[in-house]
């Protein structure tokens, strides 16, 4: 819950949201095979209550779907020959409050670690869909340095959930958010050495640290909302506006899964729509394919989000 969100307001936030990607290619693109992931995640606490996806060209097949981690995710092909590809999506979403978890009732952080380690027992499904956030991925690496880093986080018998949010405050503390300074293929070690970077760059760091210290986390993509109804002075607009934001879930039993925003440093509410999510970006982008032709492409995104009243 915000500061500013006074005890036993529960009114659900709306929001319209849109999305648009356009790729320029330096010549002609004959086929492509296009995976979007561009529709809001269902949840117990959002709800889409409308959504379009425009696509020019228009594709000869499209197909709605999952992907391995349960996204929701529109497959098409176009197959005749363009120089553009612009996707525009449009979503009205809901999202309420999520309850409340005090920080001090999760298991203390060593038991959830060593709840995770391998010892060979046959696993439940819920335990093994955990086990696939605690490895290193393609762009989260594991070393020593982030535990390092966040060990001052992990006092011994301290809850987990306590510790996950002070590493959320000590990246906050330490980290500049600096746009135009690094890419999706900067490293996430690069990024802790200089402790400059943006939203993706926050939560990869997040999630290499927990991960480090044996703690499962995964890699959320979706939307903050960043302009304030009224101008409320005590709760000021949010970093990781008018682009895709990125924030982080931490595994933190008895709870479950929370989310954190360590570009904000806060917790995940009303002011996030959840999108997809994965073991890091690689696993959630709202847009990722392959073409024959188009040698180099521009690329411009352009999101709106725009609270509505409840």
């Amino acid at each position: 819950m915000n500061a500013a969100t006074s005890a036993g307001d529960e009114t659900p936030y709306r929001y319209r949201v849109r999305h648009v990607t356009r790729y320029t290619y330096g010549g002609e693109v004959l086929h492509s095979h296009q995976m979007l992931r561009l529709q809001p995640r269902p949840l117990p606490h959002q709800s889409t209550l409308a959504h379009a996806l425009e696509i020019t060209p228009a594709p000869v097949v499209r197909l709605e779907g999952h992907d391995a981690f349960g996204n929701p995710v529109t497959r098409v092909q176009i197959d005749r020959p363009h120089d553009s590809l612009t996707v525009e999506a449009r979503m009205e979403v809901e999202v309420r409050l999520r309850p409340p978890r005090p920080a001090a009732d999760t298991q203390p952080w060593r038991e959830v670690a060593r709840s995770l380690r391998y010892d060979a027992r046959p696993l439940s499904p819920e335990a093994l869909e955990v086990r696939r956030y605690l490895p290193e991925s393609p762009y989260v690496r594991v070393k020593q340095a982030f535990g390092d880093f966040a060990a001052d986080c992990f006092p011994a018998g301290a809850a987990v959930l306590e510790c996950a949010e002070q590493l959320m405050h000590k990246i906050h503390r330490e980290f500049t958010y600096a746009p135009g300074e690094t890419h999706v293929m900067t490293s996430v070690i690069d990024v802790l050495g200089t402790k400059r970077g943006v939203c993706q760059d926050y939560a990869h760091v997040m999630i290499a640290c927990l991960r480090a210290k044996g703690i499962a986390a995964r890699y959320v993509s979706g939307y903050v909302r960043t302009r304030r109804q009224g101008g409320d002075a005590a709760d000021p607009a949010l970093v990781g506006g008018d682009a895709s934001h990125a924030w982080v879930a931490v595994h933190a039993p008895p709870f479950g899964w929370v989310a954190l925003d360590p570009t904000n440093d806060r917790r995940v509410g009303r002011d996030h729509v959840t999108l997809a999510w994965g073991r890091d970006f690689g696993d959630v982008s709202p847009l990722r394919g392959v073409i024959l032709g188009g040698s180099e492409h521009d690329l411009a995104v352009d999101v709106s989000v725009t609270p509505l009243s409840a």
